[in-house]
C-alpha cells in the first residue's frame, strides 16, 4: 500500500469519524464482505471460540466473566470454577463471598458474582436448571446481552441467531468501512446484512483472531494484512 496518511483515531481504534466507502451500494459492500471473509477464513482456517468449555453453562459463566477480563485470565479460573460450581444449582445455592473467592482474579469480581448467582438462579427456578438455546430467554438472564447470548447460542448449541460484538468486532467493523455505527446492537445488524446466516457465528471469531494478531487498536500492521486491498482504513497513520 501506499504511504502512511494522517487519520485521527479514537479509542477503539476506528476511524473518526465512522463512514462507509463512498460510493459503494449496499450490494457492493456484501460482494466486498465476502471477499473479506473468505481471506480471513483462509488466514485463520481454525477459528472459534477461544473460551474453553465443554458445556452451555460453563460457557455462559465463562463468557460473562470475560467482560473487561482477557481470555486466557477465565480459562485459568474456569477449572476452579467448574469444580466449586459443578452445575447452575450449585452455583444459585452459593454464597457470594464463596463465588468472588473464585473468581477474585478476573476483576470486577463483586459484580460478576452477583450476576453469575442471579443468572444460575433464574436458570434453576424459570428454566429447569438447564441453560435455555434462544436469544429471547438468553437475554432475560442477568449480565446476558446479545453479545454473551450469541456467544452461547452459536458455540454451545450450533445455532446462528446474531454475530456477537466485541470491542475487536466493533474496532474492525469501522475500520473496514462495514458499519458507520458504534452502538453493538446496531453494529450486528449491518454484519447481519453483508454476512450468510451460516456465516455468522465464524464472523465473529475472525474478525476477533485478526484484531488480536494484525489488526491492533494502536499500531495495526497493515503491512502484514490480507484484507489491505479491500480495506479503507489501510496504511493507517502508526502502521507498521
Amino acid at each position: 500500500m501506499s504511504g502512511n496518511r494522517e487519520i485521527a483515531v479514537p479509542k477503539d481504534g476506528a476511524l473518526e469519524p465512522r463512514r462507509l466507502p463512498s460510493g459503494e451500494s449496499v450490494e457492493d459492500r456484501k460482494a466486498r464482505f465476502q471477499k473479506i471473509f473468505a481471506l480471513l477464513h483462509k488466514a485463520y482456517p481454525d477459528a472459534k471460540c477461544a473460551l474453553e468449555f465443554t458445556n452451555a453453562y460453563e460457557l455462559l459463566a465463562a463468557t460473562i466473566l470475560s467482560a473487561q477480563c482477557t481470555d486466557k485470565r477465565v480459562n485459568m479460573v474456569m477449572p476452579d470454577f467448574s469444580k466449586a460450581f459443578p452445575n447452575p444449582k450449585r452455583l444459585a445455592n452459593a454464597e457470594i463471598a464463596d463465588i468472588e473467592d473464585v473468581i477474585r482474579s478476573t476483576g470486577f469480581f463483586h459484580q460478576k458474582a452477583k450476576s453469575l448467582k442471579s443468572m444460575a438462579t433464574d436458570i434453576v427456578e424459570k428454566f429447569g436448571g438447564s441453560v435455555p438455546d434462544t436469544m429471547e430467554q438468553l437475554v432475560t438472564l442477568r449480565g446476558v446481552g446479545r453479545k454473551t447470548a450469541n456467544v452461547v447460542l452459536g458455540d454451545a448449541f450450533g445455532k446462528s441467531e446474531g454475530i456477537a460484538v466485541d470491542t475487536h468486532v466493533t474496532r474492525l467493523s469501522g475500520r473496514l468501512g462495514l458499519s458507520k455505527e458504534t452502538d453493538p446492537t446496531k453494529i450486528e445488524q449491518d454484519l447481519m446484512k453483508l454476512a450468510k446466516p451460516a456465516q455468522w457465528t465464524l464472523t465473529s471469531h475472525v474478525l476477533i483472531l485478526h484484531g488480536r494478531a494484525i489488526c491492533d487498536a494502536r499500531k495495526p500492521k497493515c503491512s502484514h494484512c490480507v484484507v489491505d486491498e479491500l480495506c479503507p482504513s489501510a496504511s493507517m497513520k502508526g502502521s507498521v
